[in-house]
This record gives structure tokens, C-alpha cells and sequence, in this order.
């Protein structure tokens, strides 16, 4: 999720009244590979790797290895339809082709709410213990204050956001390698418990079910993969590139994700592990070497980052759902100057505040896991319907048997999904399928009332 400032919120914030041209295609397989696994390789591992202790005992790996299997089954229906249709809109677009425009807005409705309630998480995982090194402070007070900058950096211009962008990712990325080098040097020397890497369970759950709890959580970490559908059109030869390009980047993220996992694991014990908000900080205490306050300031800015280019493209693609007639006219308002969308940004941001006031991370990002389900189950079905439909030339075309355990896998997920957070995601998909009813209902007249102005002038001409 902390990758998702793209093509998706660009596309849409940029209109012309001309129809627009194709986009050039300059990405080559490897700039793809790159790109998705930027997107995947986010800030949610630094936050959630002690709530995946918590839920499924001393074996972080394994739901990390599960979550990442799920993740690749959705994939497959992703490259499908990326290159059958590639072109920007994501989900949006497919449910649309597949369902109609009611369930397209559901699906777009879904991603924005997905990405505000992504920042929250963030914002309250940026005051934890990662902070505590520096300063001890209220969470949520830090979270608000945390959100306010982050707005008026967003408002300042996307230009000055996205250079830091570059060298934030370089820095995260380095973070988690450390994390790796750390615990193994650690069990070189003779420290460390490899026995914790077998411990599945915990005195509330079983094995079985303390592993699919963790894995909704571990599943948060590979979400952002879904965003790079929008770059399909700019992709040389996207039906070679994109699916190698895809299962490429989430193989070498998961394999990142499970080596955190298995430092982390066999460096901090597990009960230590779990009560920490910056839990990746403890296996850098644990073996030394590092200074503390040197990996939380890693860790700051990972967090920091990915929650600056989530609000990013919440406002810009709330901007762009409300230019296109589907969001209340007032979210287009821009700075005079900046020509930032300073009504989305307040309005997202003021969003993020009261989820980070309402939640803990563990409960945001499971409602952030909640929404993407109900997105990627569109995404699996509509695979499966718009199988009749050719397409536009040769595609990728993955095994019927994935989209339907893609399926499957959704249902599973959410059946672990606490009774809370589906209070507060089916609040949330409520009002999206609100505003999509009202959204088609507006569309529908305007067709008919163009009809009837049609046939009026029809009926004035002269037989």
C-alpha cells in the first residue's frame, strides 16, 4: 500500500477534453520489475511483524509464506486482465467491463477508502516505539500532528514528494537488509532461538487458526501490487512482461518479507516481539552493532514515506472521482498557485485523523485487508466472466483453477476478520454502494434526458 501514488490518481486527475492519446510504451520488463516491487517492498512490514507474532506465535514466516501465496493467486487474475485490457482504471475498469458501473464504483470506492485508512495505520505506527527513541509522546496526538504535516507537504506540490521518494525507498529497503544481516550474524555467534521458528500457536488459538489469523495481517505487507495495472499500457510487449514482472517482484518481496521474519523471529523472543510497536528495532537492541536511534530514524522515514505517497493518491484519485461527477464537486478545489487538490486533501486527511483516533494498527490494517478482499474478489470473478469477451489481441491467460481459488482465498481471509473490523469495513462499503447507487442513478437520467432531446430534434425534422 505505501507505493500507491501512480498512474491510478494521474490518469484520473488529468483530463483533457480531447480524447486523450495512447501512452508512449517506454517500460521494459526489468523498469517493471522495479516499479512493482517498489509498490510491494512498503513500510507495513515495520509496523506489523510484532501483531503477526502476536497472532500466530514465534513462526512469523509461515503466515508471511501463506499471505504471500494468497497474494500470488489474485495476481494471476491481475495479469490477466492487465493484459487483455491494458489500460489505466484497475479494478474500476474490470468491475465495470465484468459488472456494470454500479459495481466499478464499489471497486473504486473500495481503493480510496483502502488508501486513507492505510495513512491512518501508518500515522499511528509512525508514533510508536520506533518514535520512542527520540521522544516519548502520545500516540495520538503524534498521529494528528503526524497527518497535518503530512498534508501540507502533499498540498505543497507532488514534484518536491516524489524526489524524496527515490532515496526514502533506497533508505527502507536498506533498513530491512540490515534487519537480515543482524539476525543472522546474531545466530552465528551463538545467540538467538531457532526453536521460535517452529512455534506456531498461541493459548487462544491453534496452529491452523493462529496461522490464518496472522497471514490476514502479513497480507497487508503485499498489497500495492494491484496499483501496476495502470502502467500495463506503457509497457512494451505487456503480455511477456507484465506477468514475469509481477510474479517476479512479489517472489523476491516475499522472500525479503520471510527473511525478516525468520531474523526477527529467531533474534527477539517471541512475547517481546509481539508487544512492540517497532518490533524490528528489537532485533537491532538484540544484536548490536547498530545504533538504536540510527534504524528508528530508518524506520521513520519508511513509515513517513509510504504514508506521504498513500494520501497522495487518496487525494488525487478522490479529486479524480469527484471531477468525473462521482464524488461531491467540492473535492475538486485546487490552490490557486500549487494547482494541488487542497479539498481532497483535507477531506482524506481529516478521514485518516478520526481512523487513527478510533484504531489500533492492527485493527486498521486488518480493515484495509477487509476492502481489498472485497476488491480482489470483483477481480477473481470477473477473470472468470469476462472469459467470453476475446479481448484486445493476444493476453496472458491464467488456469481457470487460480481465479477460483483466488476466490476461495478471499472468503477464507475475511472469515478471519475480527467482528469490529467488519462493523467498521461493511460501514465503509455501505457507503460506497450509497454513493455508487446515487452515482448511476445520475447517470442514467442524464442518458435519458440526451435521448429524449434526440428524439425531440428527430421529431422537428421535416419528414
Amino acid at each position: 500500500m505505501a507505493r500507491r501514488v501512480g498512474h491510478e490518481a494521474g490518469t484520473r486527475a488529468r483530463g483533457t477534453a480531447q480524447e486523450p492519446k495512447a501512452l508512449k510504451r517506454a517500460l521494459t520488463t526489468p523498469l517493471l520489475y522495479f516499479f512493482i516491487l517498489g509498490d510491494v517492498l512498503g513500510a507495513g512490514v515495520y509496523v506489523l511483524v510484532g501483531q503477526v507474532a502476536a497472532d500466530a506465535g514465534g513462526a512469523v514466516w509461515v503466515p508471511l509464506v501463506v499471505a504471500l501465496l494468497l497474494a500470488l493467486l489474485t495476481a494471476a487474475s491481475y495479469a490477466e486482465l492487465a493484459t487483455k485490457y491494458p489500460r489505466a482504471g484497475g479494478a474500476s475498469h474490470y468491475a465495470t467491463r465484468a459488472f456494470g458501473p454500479f459495481a466499478g464504483f464499489v471497486a473504486g470506492f473500495c481503493m480510496l477508502a483502502a488508501g486513507i485508512v492505510s495513512v491512518a495505520a501508518l500515522a499511528r505506527g509512525f508514533g510508536g516505539d520506533y518514535l520512542s527513541a527520540f521522544v516519548t509522546l502520545p500516540v495520538a496526538l503524534v498521529a494528528v500532528v503526524f497527518l497535518a504535516l503530512l498534508a501540507l507537504v502533499n498540498a505543497r506540490g507532488i514534484k518536491e514528494s516524489t524526489r524524496a521518494n527515490v532515496v526514502a525507498t533506497v533508505v527502507e529497503v536498506g533498513g530491512l537488509a540490515v534487519v537480515v544481516v543482524l539476525g543472522a550474524w546474531l545466530l552465528l555467534r551463538g545467540d538467538g532461538d531457532l526453536g521460535r521458528l517452529t512455534d506456531l500457536g498461541t493459548p487462544e488459538k491453534g496452529a491452523a487458526a493462529a496461522v490464518l489469523s496472522g497471514s490476514v495481517l502479513a497480507y497487508y505487507s503485499f498489497v500495492g501490487f494491484e496499483t501496476s495495472v495502470n502502467v500495463a499500457e506503457e509497457t512494451r510487449n505487456p503480455r511477456r512482461s507484465y506477468p514475469r514482472a509481477l510474479f517476479g517482484a512479489l517472489a523476491t518481496a516475499g522472500a525479503v518479507y520471510v527473511l525478516v521474519g525468520l531474523a526477527a523471529s529467531a533474534a527477539v523472543p517471541t512475547a517481546r516481539l509481539a508487544g512492540s510497536s517497532g518490533p524490528l528495532l528489537e532485533v537491532v537492541k538484540e544484536a548490536g552493532g547498530v545504533p538504536p536511534r540510527l534504524f528508528s530514524a530508518i524506520a521513520l522515514v519508511a513509515v513517513a514515506n509510504g504514508a506521504l505517497l498513500t494520501g497522495i493518491m487518496s487525494s488525487r484519485l478522490a479529486y479524480g472521482m469527484a471531477r468525473d461527477g462521482l464524488l461531491p464537486g467540492v473535492l475538486t478545489k485546487v490552490l490557486p498557485g500549487r494547482r494541488t487538490p487542497w479539498a481532497a486533501i483535507a477531506v482524506t486527511t481529516g478521514l485518516a485523523m478520526l481512523l487513527a483516533l478510533t484504531g489500533s494498527v492492527a485493527t486498521l490494517a486488518s480493515t484495509l485487508v477487509l476492502l481489498l478482499l472485497v476488491v480482489f474478489l470483483m477481480v477473481n470473478t470477473a477473470v472468470l466472466v469476462l472469459r467470453r469477451d476475446p479481448g484486445e489481441g493476444d493476453h496472458f491467460r491464467t488456469p481457470v483453477v487460480l481465479p477460483v481459488l483466488g476466490i476461495a482465498s478471499c472468503v477464507l481471509l475475511a472469515t478471519q476478520i475480527e467482528a469490529a473490523v467488519w462493523l467498521r469495513g461493511l460501514a465503509i462499503v455501505a457507503a460506497g454502494a450509497v454513493l455508487a447507487a446515487i452515482s448511476v442513478a445520475r447517470r442514467s437520467r442524464r442518458t435519458n434526458e440526451g435521448e429524449g432531446r434526440r428524439a425531440d430534434v428527430d421529431a422537428s425534422r421535416p419528414g
